[in-house]
């Protein structure tokens, strides 16, 4: 059978930036391991596959696949896809804001779609599920080994640690631009700290940035996805919320703040956080950007 896609560019506003991502529409009749031959075919960090909801009142569900998993959650999927179908007329607009939840398999997941001049141009995703801290970080000596640096390169006052949002990742924080930049995953220690531990997947970060407006760097890395750098990571940028909230603000608010990611692979993001706290807790993470599409066609997936 053949089906309609579309490619996108997410967490950006130009084309050939940000984190390419496609989007097999109305997805019927392919198998769990079709999806994962096409996502695989694409070889994009993930591919989106839309089907009818399990509940109407929702607007659809979301099959989210890395070339080597499907995923319970992910931010640049959940975004691009809701700038997609309000694109294309799989969301018809409602004004100058339109709300759709999309079941993904962390939960329902409610997105605000913005336009200008009847077209969608920013997308932003409630976290489905407040952040979920990890057991005991490997040792900092560990830590680095699998990033490539020294001991002195992470930075002194941000231990390391595992936190989820949907996807365990272990937060690194790093002392400046140098050192993230120099980060390479060394697949040796890779597998022998974290293969196997509760959260497999490294995002490295500095509160170094260069883009004007910016509050974080980051690199993500997934080899156990079978992503060896992504340019955008929405989950990621969920959970770091989970992370950092507690250190740059006591008491009750919200905070914003936006991430530059993909500026090593030249492929510019920009992702826009924002965390509610309410009684000393967290109460709300909402995640959001930009997206362009950039390409249309069919893909056939032959009758097994």
């Amino acid at each position: 059978m053949r089906y309609r896609f579309h490619t996108a560019d997410v967490f950006t506003d130009h084309p050939f930036g940000g984190n390419p991502l496609a989007v097999v529409h109305d997805a019927r009749g392919l198998s769990d391991r079709h999806m994962q031959q096409v996502a695989r075919e694409f070889n994009l960090s993930e591919t989106v596959f839309v089907v009818p909801p399990d509940d109407p009142a929702h607007t659809c569900r979301l099959r989210i696949f890395t070339p080597a998993a499907e995923l319970p959650f992910a931010g640049h999927p959940t975004v691009g896809t809701a700038i997609v179908l309000a694109a294309t007329g799989g969301v018809p607009l409602t004004g100058d804001e339109t709300e759709v939840v999309f079941e993904e398999g962390a939960g329902p997941v409610p997105v605000s779609i913005r336009t200008e001049h009847g077209r969608p141009v920013f997308a932003q995703l409630s976290a489905p599920m407040m952040p979920e801290f990890g057991p005991e970080t490997p040792s900092r000596d560990a830590v680095a080994e699998v990033l490539s640096l020294s001991v002195d390169d992470l930075e002194p006052a941000l231990n390391p640690r595992p936190v989820s949002c949907g996807v365990p990742t272990l937060f690194v924080a790093v002392r400046d631009r140098r050192a993230l930049g120099q980060v390479r995953i060394d697949p040796a220690a890779w597998a022998r700290t974290l293969k196997n531990y509760w959260a497999p997947h490294v995002y490295a970060f500095c509160l170094d940035p260069e883009t004007p407006g910016a509050h974080v760097r980051a690199r993500m890395f997934a080899p156990a996805l079978g992503i060896a750098e992504d340019p955008a990571t929405g989950a990621a940028a969920t959970a770091l919320a989970g992370y950092m909230v507690g250190r740059w603000a006591s008491g009750d608010g919200e905070l914003r703040w936006v991430i530059e990611q993909g500026m090593e692979m030249g492929r510019p993001s920009l992702i826009h956080v924002e965390a509610q706290r309410r009684d000393g807790a967290l109460a709300a993470i909402r995640v959001g950007g930009a997206a362009v599409l950039i390409s249309s066609g069919e893909i056939d997936v032959p009758d097994d």
